[in-house]
């Protein structure tokens, strides 16, 4: 028989403002008393030996838990650590730890089996959060062994790795660690030091399952709006959880070379933002990264994990974290003095090889096709589509001009926050405006997609591929702005159609639909920074059956593609989000604000006339997601 101890001796002092004099594991969750939550995990995972350690109005636990649930009462409060001791008597060999003011989603059986199996005094859920500021954080080695507890306030920049306030314990450390029960000693400040300076060995268990405090109104409303979410659910592993995979320099924190020095390290605007947003959705964010740093001597292990407390740091203090950091740490080229010759080799982890995020996807549990990879180079573009995660390139960092893999990404953001908002709401609202769409699409058939500028095509068109490979069809984007003519070539005044070379896309795209047998094509990427469309193509393997989907502002300004487009979807967005856009394109580019401003006047000059009127040519008109 397994038994749990639930630690309910607290005087709820917080809540009680709002909920009245009632001990905290009788505080309403979702209309029921905390301790009801807790008792239901417990006997779901075979503990029915359930001790209460009680102190504050105890009568009331007693009057509303079974029968069968033992209740034990200090005479008067003695602290986490003093209530085990006090009631050691009453405790089996090995026991289970929970307090009373928290709520889990937790597989208790996992952590009782990992005890076991380890040898441990005691083992500690561990976990990141999004307060560590005043949080105990573990420090643990790679095995997991903890090494130290470090109380707050902090000194130093620590590890966002905190102990969550469940436990396996074995009864023969509380009872040869010597404990002053009058001190109210704690379990986290005073019970588990004392075991590790007594030669107990102590277990790091870490899990993103779910597992909050809520001993005050503020998180015990949070806890019940996770719930209704579904967060915990999506965290517990019963179905495969969804993560977001992040690259670091460049996506997540200023591009600064090579990172040597914790001080080098600062995070780009909204990105702290970004990460909460995931934390709060459930889903996991992970950072895959690239470091040679170590394999060439300039950073240790050690040095690199000071970089990342630094990160954990910033981010905390914008109430985000990381629910794992994997970094490759290998460097195929030698020559560099100090290098560690072992590190110096061709690995499956260093991107674009897709190691890190497949070990991640093994390790959590994770559904790739519901994960994704964000990044801002193409090397995390390729070893996300290699991982079979879906890809969002950002236009901070790199930005894609790396140089180093050749393949396309599934969408593009500016940056980090308007990726997350793609992932988290976008994305899915325009799956759900086109779903219907793309089940008309027929095989062989010519889809346009056109509309004003940053209106949003280029995301709607991946949609559209998506959803069509999804149900077993292959699907083609092309942007018609690889067919751009040099800017010395457009005639002046001409109009928007008179910019792209549309006889020349024509007649590519008629090869492509007329081709019956398997052949591959290449086609004119156009490169936005530098402006230039001879930089580099984009390889595309037909089959007779495949779609064509055709996106760009004059898709529907060809007569020719008009007349073979069977669906033609016109996309329109309110205009001041789609100058907002604008403008920060062209500022990403380095233009002034006032060449920005007198560019997009005459760009709406030049262009909204003739693209406006070819709305009528459409067979759908679509208003996507604002973040599409």
């Amino acid at each position: 028989m397994r038994q749990a101890v639930i630690l309910a001796g607290g005087f709820g002092t917080r809540l009680a403002a709002v909920y009245g004099d009632i001990p905290k594991p009788m505080v309403p969750l979702l209309g029921r008393p905390v301790i009801d939550h807790l008792t239901d995990l417990c006997r779901r995972h075979g503990f029915d030996d359930i001790l209460i350690l009680a102190h504050h109005r105890w009568k009331a636990i007693r009057d509303h838990v079974d029968p069968s649930i033992r209740i034990h009462v200090e005479a008067m409060p003695m602290g986490t650590a003093g209530a085990l001791s006090d009631a050691r008597h009453l405790l089996t060999d090995r026991f289970l730890v929970l307090y009373g003011d928290t709520y889990a989603d937790v597989d208790l059986t996992r952590i009782w089996s990992d005890h076991a199996a380890s040898g441990a005094g005691a083992t500690l859920f561990t976990h990141p959060n999004s307060h560590p500021h005043d949080s105990d954080l573990v420090e643990a080695d790679a095995d997991g062994w903890v090494r130290a507890i470090h109380g707050y306030p902090h000194q130093a920049e620590v590890r966002n790795l905190v102990n969550a306030a469940l436990y396996v314990m074995e009864k023969d450390l509380v009872e040869r660690i010597p404990l002053d029960v009058s001190t109210r000693p704690d379990i986290a400040k005073h019970l588990f030091p004392a075991a590790l300076d007594a030669g107990f060995r102590l277990r790091s268990y870490r899990s993103v399952e779910y597992i909050k405090d809520m001993g005050t109104p503020d998180r015990l409303r949070r806890v019940e709006a996770d719930i209704r979410n579904g967060v915990p659910d999506r965290l517990s592993g019963r179905s495969g959880r969804q993560a977001v995979f992040l690259d670091r320099d460049g996506t997540l924190n200023e591009e600064k070379g090579l990172i040597r020095d914790p001080a080098d390290l600062s995070l780009i605007p909204g990105a702290a933002a970004a990460v909460k947003r995931l934390n709060q959705g459930g889903w996991l964010s992970i950072v895959a990264t690239n470091q040679p740093v170590i394999a060439r001597g300039e950073v240790t292990e050690s040095g690199l994990d000071r970089i990342h407390a630094r990160m954990d740091h910033l981010l905390g203090r914008d109430g985000a974290y990381l629910d794992d950091i994997r970094y490759c740490p290998h460097h195929p080229d030698s020559g560099f003095p100090g290098e560690i010759a072992a590190l110096k080799v061709r690995c499956t982890c260093r991107k674009p090889e897709p190691g890190l995020l497949m070990d991640a996807i093994r390790d959590f549990g994770l559904d790739a096709s519901r994960s994704w990879m964000v990044g801002d180079a193409t090397t995390d573009v390729e070893a996300g589509i290699r991982a079979g995660v879906k890809t969002i390139l950002v236009r901070t960092g790199w930005a894609g001009r790396d140089g180093k893999s050749f393949i396309e990404p599934d969408y593009v953001a500016m940056d980090l926050a308007g990726a997350v908002e793609w992932i988290t709401s976008g994305h899915e609202a325009a799956r759900a405006t086109v779903q219907d769409l793309a089940k008309e699409i027929r095989p062989g058939a010519l889809v346009l997609v056109a509309g004003l500028a940053r209106s949003g095509k280029s995301s709607l068109a991946a949609v559209l591929r998506e959803l069509c490979a999804e149900s077993g069809r292959t699907a083609h984007v092309i942007c018609l702005d690889g067919w751009l003519k040099p800017e010395h070539d457009r005639p002046e005044g001409a109009g928007v159609a008179a910019r792209f070379d549309l006889a020349a896309a024509a007649a590519c795209i008629r090869s492509i639909l007329d081709c019956g047998t398997r052949r591959h094509f290449d086609i004119p990427i156009y490169d936005r920074a530098s402006k230039r469309t001879d930089l580099r193509t984009q390889g595309l393997d037909w089959s007779p059956g495949d779609m064509l989907i055709v996106e760009g502002v004059p898709a529907l300004l060809s007569p020719d593609l008009v007349s073979w487009g069977l669906m033609r979807i016109y996309v329109d967005i309110p205009d001041d989000l789609r100058i907002r856009r604008l403008r920060a394109d062209y500022q990403w580019r380095g233009m002034a604000p006032q060449s920005v401003d007198a560019l997009i006047a005459s760009r709406n000059a030049d262009e909204r006339p003739d693209i406006q009127a070819s709305m009528s040519l459409s067979t759908h008109i679509i208003r996507p997601h604002a973040s599409a």
